[in-house]
């Protein structure tokens, strides 16, 4: 995209409530100061608001140049995250962000500062994402909104919600690539010793680990993951459990939300990563050890599960 004859950035502000993260404050600073026309004008105007003058962040302080009236001039109002995301806003936040809102001002959140959205009820009805540590948290406190703890970054139009740290990044290159085109956020991307888009999901991030609480459960899922390698029916499990296999299908979508074999798929692909982050096994080798059936099927379930291949995985993760 060219830039417009009579150049005028698009004016950017980052709000800053107490707790916010530095790091996801500086990714929006300094990403969107990095996009620069073909002429080497900014395509952006950034700025930083708060409602104090000084704001603490953690290791250190900063001081802020702007109260929350230059939002009314922002064209896109980024929100970073915080430490505290369940912290209570003030009623000036909740009425700039609602206000902007109506304005039409586009209204972006990097990791934790999801909350913040949310507790204005801007993500009221709309899915978002966040940390993935915290998705859980803000799906229970605001049961209004369709959280995905599995995605980099979500975009509903004039909101936009992005996962924790390096995926704010990911969100601001999209942003710039929405605004003025792959050029642009090619070149931003280079300076910044990233790709344009990266591979999957926040999923590949999260730490494998087996779901549910219900202990009568547990001697059976002790054993069938001591025996993933082994064909693992519906039927063997029952036996195992000295249950039958209606009952014991009721209490796997009770305590789990799945049925049982839906339950040994994940196992499957949690013992699988673990193999591709640890061992030198092929992915032949691997598909033996997790039984998974054909490397074919395998790589289905890893890639419906996980969000990337199991060949990407072991770059992200692999000892080597």
């Amino acid at each position: 995209m060219k830039p417009p004859l009579q150049h005028s950035p698009h004016k950017v502000v980052c709000l800053v409530v107490p707790g916010v993260l530095s790091f996801d404050l500086a990714t929006a600073c300094e990403t969107f100061r990095f996009a620069t026309h073909e002429n080497g004008l900014p395509c952006y105007q950034v700025a930083v608001c708060a409602e104090q003058d000084e704001m603490d962040a953690g290791p250190f302080s900063l001081r802020i140049r702007h109260n929350l009236a230059i939002l009314k001039t922002a064209d896109t109002i980024i929100v970073p995250g915080v430490h505290t995301p369940q912290r209570a806003l003030t009623p000036g936040v909740t009425e700039a962000l609602r206000t902007a809102l109506m304005r039409g001002t586009r209204i972006a959140s990097i990791c934790t500062g999801a909350f913040v959205l949310a507790e204005t009820g801007l993500l009221d009805g709309l899915c978002a994402t966040t940390h993935w540590a915290a998705a859980a948290d803000l799906q229970r406190l605001y049961p209004k909104i369709n959280v995905d703890p599995r995605v980099l970054f979500v975009d509903n139009g004039q909101v936009l919600t992005s996962a924790g740290a390096a995926a704010g990044l990911d969100l601001c290159l999209y942003m710039i690539r929405r605004d003025f085109g792959v050029a642009v956020a090619s070149q931003v991307a280079r300076l910044s010793v990233v790709p344009l888009q990266r591979e999957g999901g926040q999923a590949q991030f999260i730490p494998p680990k087996p779901q549910g609480a219900d202990r009568s459960l547990q001697p059976l899922l002790t054993w069938a993951l001591a025996n993933l390698h082994k064909p693992l029916s519906l039927v063997l499990l029952a036996r195992q459990a000295h249950t039958s296999p209606r009952t014991l299908h009721r209490r796997f979508h009770e305590q789990y939300g799945e049925s049982p074999a839906q339950w040994i798929i994940r196992a499957r692909v949690r013992r699988a990563q673990e193999l591709l982050e640890r061992s030198g096994l092929t992915v032949e080798q691997i598909v033996g050890e997790v039984g998974l059936g054909s490397a074919a099927n395998f790589r289905l379930q890893f890639q419906r599960i996980v969000g990337v291949s199991p060949r990407q995985y072991r770059k992200n993760f692999g000892d080597s």
